[in-house]
C-alpha cells in the first residue's frame, strides 16, 4: 500500500500544523511517512499545501499521485483535483454547495457548522477533516487525539478533540490499510538533522542571521542552547556571523554559520580570511533559487559553481552535497572533523527541499561517533610557529592561552611560519603551496557517490545532493520494468570523486546528469574534473522540486 493525502488551504488557516498532526499519528501507528511542505512567501492569504506520502515500505521522496485532498478553502479542491487517482475523496471544509461542482461523489462535505457550534470554536474545521481521513482509511481516531495533545493547550484541546470526533462519523472507510507493526523511529526534517549532527560533534558555537530555508537551524539550536551547553548567536547580518564564528574556532570552540545563497554571499570575504588564517570552520549553504530574493520558499540546487569558487584567491576547501536526513546527521558531524584535521572550511551543501520535508528514518547512531580535535597543546613547544611548513601542509594548532608564554600571531596578510606579515616572494610561494598541499591531502578522505541501480546499466544517471530520493525511487522503478539503468548520486561533491564515474561511464550508452539547476553544474564539474561528457541533460529549474513520476516520465519520453 502507498497512499498520498494533500492538505492546502491559505496561509493562516493551520495547514502546517494540521499537516505535521496527521503524519506524527501516522507515525505512531507504525507507517514509513514523508511530509513535503509547499508555501509561499507570505504570512496570510496564497495557497499553501503538506503533502502526506504513507505506506507500510521504506519510501524515500514525495509522488504527484493523490488519494485523498483535504481542501481548507475552495482552491485546493480546484489546484489539485487533476491529480487525483481513479478511487479518490475530497474532503471539504468550507462552501460545501460550490464546492460540489463538477466533483461529483468523490467529495464528502463535512458538517462544519454544527462542529463550530457544538464546540464554540472556529478554528476546529481542520482537526474535523484529518479525523475524517483517518476514517476513510479505517484507522483508529486514538492516536489523533493523543497528538492533539502536544499541539493545543487546555484551553481548545476540548473543543479539538470533539471536533475530531465529529469528524471521524462523517465518513465511511474506503481504503485498504493494514496497520503495520510499529516500529523505532525518529520523525525529522534536514535542517533538524544537521543541527542534531552539530551538537554531536561537539559544536560550541553556532552564528546565523534568519534566513529561509537556513532558519530552523539556528531556531533548534537555540532551543537546545542550555541542555547542550552551545552558545548561539543571531548576529545583525553575515558578515558578522562567519567573523564571529572564526573568532570562535581560533579560541578553541567547534563553531558553525549557516545561511541562504544570498546571505552566504556577504560571507565570502570572511571565507577567504578562514583560507588564509587556516582557520576551521563548517558552514551550511542552504540553497533557493536567484538571482537575488529570487523564491525565498522554493528550492533549486544553483549555487555549487559558487560555493565550490567563492573567496578571493586559491586556498583548499571541502564541498559535501547533503543528501537525506540521515546523511545530513553523519554529514555533519564528518565536516567538523575534516575542518579541523586540515583546518580548513568545509560547506554543507543543502536546499529548501531537503531543510524542510519530514521522514521517519531510523534513530541516529551516536554510538558510531569519534571525535578527534587535532590540537597539540598536550606536547611540549619550544618555539610555536602557527603556519610551520610541514609535509603534509597542516601546521600544529593550538589553543591561545593553553601554554605559558606561547603567543599564537594570525593576520589576514600573507605571513611567515611564525605567523609574522611578510613581503618575501620566496615565503609567499612557501606559504601558497604549503596551503594548496591541505588540498591533495583532501582527497584521501573523500567518499565515492552511492550507486543504485542494474549492475551494468546503459543509462547512468548522475545527480547530487536532495535529488537522492526522488532519484532513487525512479531507478527502482524502471529497473521493475527490466531496464538497465543506473544512478550514481553524489555527495561529496569538491574535490569531486571520479573512480566510481569513469569505471561506470566506460561502458553506459548514455550518461545523463539530472540536477535542479538551469545549467547543468554537475556535468559542467564532471566534465572539468574527469573528461566525461554528458549526452543529455534533465534540469528543472522552477522551483520545485523533482517528483519520482516526473523523473521516470522525463526519462522515458527524452532518454530511453
Amino acid at each position: 500500500m502507498d497512499y498520498n493525502i494533500l492538505l492546502g488551504g491559505a496561509a493562516g488557516q493551520g495547514v502546517e500544523t494540521m499537516g505535521h498532526i496527521l503524519a506524527k499519528t501516522l507515525k505512531k501507528l507504525g507507517f514509513y511517512v514523508f511530509l513535503h511542505r509547499d508555501y509561499m512567501s507570505r504570512i496570510r492569504g496564497g495557497h499553501n499545501f503538506v503533502q502526506i506520502r504513507f505506506s507500510n515500505q521504506p519510501i524515500f521522496a514525495h509522488a504527484d499521485d493523490l488519494t485523498v485532498i483535504i481542501a481548507l478553502n475552495l482552491e485546493t479542491a480546484s489546484l489539485h483535483y487533476a491529480r487525483l487517482v481513479e478511487q479518490s475523496r475530497i474532503i471539504a471544509v468550507e462552501d460545501g454547495d460550490k464546492i460540489n461542482t463538477g466533483y461529483g461523489s468523490k467529495i464528502i462535505t463535512l458538517p462544519i457548522k454544527q462542529i463550530v457550534q457544538k464546540t464554540g470554536n472556529r478554528r476546529v474545521s481542520g482537526t474535523a477533516a484529518v479525523a475524517c481521513a483517518l476514517r476513510l482509511f479505517n484507522m483508529p481516531l486514538a492516536p489523533l487525539l493523543e497528538q492533539l495533545k502536544d499541539f493545543f493547550s487546555e484551553e481548545v484541546l476540548l473543543a479539538n478533540k470533539t471536533a475530531a470526533e465529529e469528524g471521524y462519523t462523517a465518513a465511511q472507510p474506503l481504503f485498504a490499510s493494514n496497520l503495520p507493526n510499529p516500529w523505532e523511529n525518529i520523525f525529522i526534517n534536514g535542517n533538524e538533522a544537521i543541527a542534531m549532527g552539530a551538537l554531536a560533534a561537539g559544536c560550541r558555537f553556532y552564528a546565523g542571521y534568519p534566513m529561509t530555508p537556513s532558519t530552523s537551524i539556528i531556531t533548534y539550536l537555540s532551543k537546545k542552547s542550555r541542555q547542550a551547553t552551545i552558545l548561539v548567536e543571531q548576529a545583525e547580518d553575515e558578515i558578522a556571523v562567519i567573523n564571529m564564528a572564526l573568532g570562535a574556532s581560533f579560541a578553541g570552540l567547534r563553531a558553525m554559520v549557516g545561511s541562504s545563497g544570498g546571505g552566504f554571499s556577504l560571507m565570502v570575504e570572511g571565507v577567504s580570511l578562514a583560507g588564509m588564517t587556516e582557520t576551521p570552520v563548517v558552514i551550511v549553504v542552504s540553497q533557493r533559487p536567484g538571482p537575488a530574493t529570487g523564491f525565498p520558499t522554493r528550492t533549486e540546487q544553483g549555487e555549487l559553481g559558487f560555493v565550490i569558487h567563492s573567496g578571493h584567491g586559491e586556498f583548499p576547501r571541502m564541498v559535501i552535497a547533503l543528501r537525506h536526513p540521515e546523511d545530513a546527521f553523519c554529514q555533519t558531524v564528518r565536516a567538523f572533523n575534516i575542518a579541523e584535521k586540515y583546518q580548513v572550511p568545509v560547506f554543507l551543501l543543502t536546499d529548501q527541499y531537503l531543510a524542510d520535508y519530514t521522514m521517519t528514518i531510523k534513530p541516529f547512531d551516536f554510538s558510531s561517533i569519534s571525535i578527534d580535535r587535532h590540537f597539540s597543546y598536550d606536547a611540549p613547544i619550544e618555539q610555536y610557529l602557527r603556519y610551520k611548513l610541514t609535509e603534509s601542509g597542516i601546521s600544529p594548532r593550538i589553543i591561545p592561552g593553553k601554554i605559558p608564554g606561547q603567543l599564537v600571531y594570525l593576520d589576514s596578510d600573507e605571513h611567515d611560519e611564525a605567523g609574522h606579515i611578510t613581503e618575501s616572494a620566496a615565503v609567499r610561494k612557501a606559504m601558497v603551496d604549503k596551503r594548496l598541499k591541505k588540498g591533495e591531502a583532501l582527497r584521501s578522505e573523500l567518499v565515492e557517490p552511492e550507486y543504485i541501480g542494474s549492475e551494468n546499466p546503459e543509462v547512468l544517471l548522475i545527480a547530487w545532493g536532495s535529488t537522492y530520493g526522488p532519484v532513487k525511487e525512479s531507478v527502482l522503478l524502471l529497473n521493475a520494468r527490466s531496464l538497465p539503468l543506473g544512478a550514481l548520486i553524489f555527495g561529496d561533491i569538491w574535490p569531486l570523486p571520479t573512480k566510481e564515474l569513469v569505471r561506470l561511464a566506460q561502458n553506459a550508452r548514455k550518461i545523463v546528469n539530472l540536477e535542479q539547476n538551469a545549467t547543468g553544474q554537475l556535468a559542467a564539474l564532471v566534465r572539468q574534473q574527469a573528461m566525461i561528457t554528458c549526452h543529455h541533460s534533465l534540469l528543472k529549474y522552477d522551483g520545485r522540486q523533482w517528483s519520482k513520476d516526473e523523473i521516470v516520465d522525463r526519462i522515458m519520453k527524452e532518454v530511453w
